[in-house]
């Protein structure tokens, strides 16, 4: 059954949006113009959440996370900055590295913040929200559980692999993915924004290590699919070396159902346009390639769920989504019901 969520928009649209990672932070750095934005937008958003992985145990959050027992920051701060609407000096400052080989070198100023914050307060997600506040963050950012979850993979021969970066690399193996442990629940105020949504994004993201942990937490599946939101499947622009080789757009998805079959997706958002040549010599160089450009799905759906196809692309030397498109074409695709393919002047953009 397909939600024509946009047939009366004089309210306000309350938007989750689930992932990890760089993924969902862009998606986030692009919907924050629309948020309370009712005199300048035909769609505003009333609210924007994101439900956040916490699963996360290398660099400076895995060093914060072993040595404080607190949740990995990293992918909430990168939350925080792409929502804030606060100075650039200070989201500068929470993206900070510090250099040199010390204790401190390599740590990141907002992670060391959300640290700092967390053992005043004794609280991590308390401390999440008074980070948000002090950048002025448009939206609200709930870890996707708030015990101490860590990710395990059983592979085809048996082995099980834990933690996030070890599993990274053994994708095309992974028989089940599963959290450790593996009944934490989420926090009522994630639920809660589940139920109130008109839209639901997942993705885009590393599958195994962003898309699915926030899922796997105990009643988030179920929420989802009770939810009478749009729900949307937003698709990576390149496969992941050693995660996701060889993944079409297709089997994306049906690995997502493997682990959450009750969840109905509407629609697949899915680039069309080809990466430069340079890019493709370098990420090929690299083990991946790119998803979507290659006529191996079809054009009409995927077991149910409509594709909606567009030029995604963001300039830069690095393969990554625009922002204001990707943000644009989540609500197109459900204010434009039967459409595969959204133009750039559709999306209100005149560059490619």
């Amino acid at each position: 059954m397909k939600h024509h969520l946009f047939s009366d928009i004089s309210a306000g649209v309350n938007f989750v949006a689930i992932g990890g990672g760089n993924g969902l932070s862009t998606l986030l750095s692009g919907l924050k113009r629309f948020v309370h934005a009712r005199e300048t937008e035909p769609v505003w958003l009333e609210n924007l959440s994101a439900i956040v992985a916490v699963t996360d145990d290398g660099g400076s959050s895995g060093r914060l996370r072993d040595e404080l027992q607190m949740l990995p920051p990293g992918d909430i701060r990168n939350c925080m900055v792409a929502l804030s609407e606060d100075s650039q000096m200070l989201s500068k400052l929470f993206r900070h590295r510090f250099r040199g080989d010390g204790d401190l070198g390599g740590h990141i100023f907002g992670n060391l913040f959300l640290a700092a914050l967390t053992e005043i307060t004794g609280d991590f997600a308390e401390a999440v929200k008074l980070s948000s506040e002090i950048l002025a963050s448009k939206g609200h950012i709930y870890p996707a559980t708030v015990a101490d979850v860590r990710l395990a993979a059983e592979l085809t021969d048996g082995t099980v692999v834990q933690g996030e970066t070890n599993i990274s690399h053994v994708g095309h193996m992974i028989k089940r993915l599963r959290l450790e442990p593996p009944d934490c629940q989420p926090m009522p105020e994630t639920l809660a924004a589940i139920a109130a949504a008109n839209v639901i994004t997942v993705g885009p993201g590393s599958l195994y290590t962003s898309l699915l942990p926030p899922i796997l937490v105990a009643g988030v599946a179920d929420a989802i699919a009770r939810s009478s939101a749009v729900k949307i499947f937003v698709c990576n622009l390149m496969t992941q070396p050693g995660e996701t080789d060889g993944l079409s757009a297709r089997r994306h998805l049906e690995i997502v159902r493997e682990y959450a079959p009750q969840i109905d997706f509407d629609y697949v958002v899915v680039n069309d346009h080809p990466i430069s040549p340079v890019q493709a010599e370098k990420y090929t160089g690299m083990g991946a390639e790119q998803i979507g450009v290659h006529g191996s799905i079809s054009p009409e759906t995927i077991e149910g769920a409509e594709i909606v196809y567009g030029n995604l692309l963001d300039d830069g030397e690095m393969v990554r989504h625009h922002p204001e498109k990707l943000a644009q074409v989540t609500f197109l695709c459900a204010l434009q019901p039967g459409k595969n393919s959204i133009s750039n002047y559709e999306l209100g953009i005149t560059s490619a």
